[in-house]
């Protein structure tokens, strides 16, 4: 018997035990969508900053502030980030002031409950998926160590019909349940370093976006 090609990768996964099996094609399904999401992730969080920096370098060149809610208004795409907040604050603003009988700080406090509201579903949009990623990352090895366990309880079974048991006969049972555990920390590895990272990026735009509402807030107040 070739103790070397018994002992190959793709030989200990298709003589591993049923339950063993299903545990492994779980934990390579979860990566794989685990990986989906970090591909949308970056490209979202990507494209948020992006749009944020552009749209702070329009806004705080001091042009008229009606004249950038229509450029952000007409445009074709879905308004996002700063600008979607921008433009539901200055859309109450608007509305607002249009109103009679209604103080400053009523005006600006209605301006930022609407900004307020805009912030929290970009907020939404930048938080979705990041749950999946943490659940994957702290899940995932122990679904590999409990199909290590299940493996490793069926080798010893095994060896319990055998007169005289060996290393050559413990082994592959063994080498076949640690793979579940190695395919459980190969999809909770990068599940862990993008979360982590996703997070930070998200908390920074999330600063971002607030000190932008403050500070908006006090330009409608001082141009009521």
């Amino acid at each position: 018997m070739n103790l070397t090609e018994d002992m190959s990768f793709l030989t200990l996964i298709t003589g591993a035990s049923v339950p063993v099996q299903i545990v492994m094609a779980l934990l390579l399904l979860t990566s794989l969508v685990s990986w989906w999401y970090i591909f949308i992730k970056v490209f979202t969080i990507k494209t948020a900053d992006s749009a944020a920096e552009d749209f702070e370098r329009v806004f705080w060149k001091g042009g008229d502030l009606n004249q950038l809610y229509e450029s952000v208004t007409s445009g074709r795409r879905n308004v996002q980030g700063l600008a979607s907040i921008f433009e539901a604050g200055f859309k109450e603003y608007a509305r607002l002031r249009r109103q009679s009988g209604l103080e400053v700080s009523d005006i600006t406090e209605g301006a930022r409950r609407a900004m307020r509201a805009a912030y929290n579903r970009e907020m939404d949009e930048l938080d979705s998926h990041l749950p999946f990623l943490a659940s994957v990352g702290s899940v995932s090895p122990y679904i590999g160590l409990f199909g290590t366990v299940w493996g490793i309880m069926n080798a010893f079974r095994g060896l319990a019909n055998m007169a005289q048991a060996t290393l050559a006969h413990v082994a592959p049972g063994i080498a076949e349940a640690l793979v579940a555990t190695a395919i459980g920390l190969f999809a909770a590895i990068p599940a862990v370093i993008a979360y982590n990272r996703f997070t930070a990026s998200v908390d920074r735009l999330a600063v971002r976006y607030e000190s932008f509402m403050e500070e908006f807030t006090n330009i409608l107040q001082r141009k009521a």
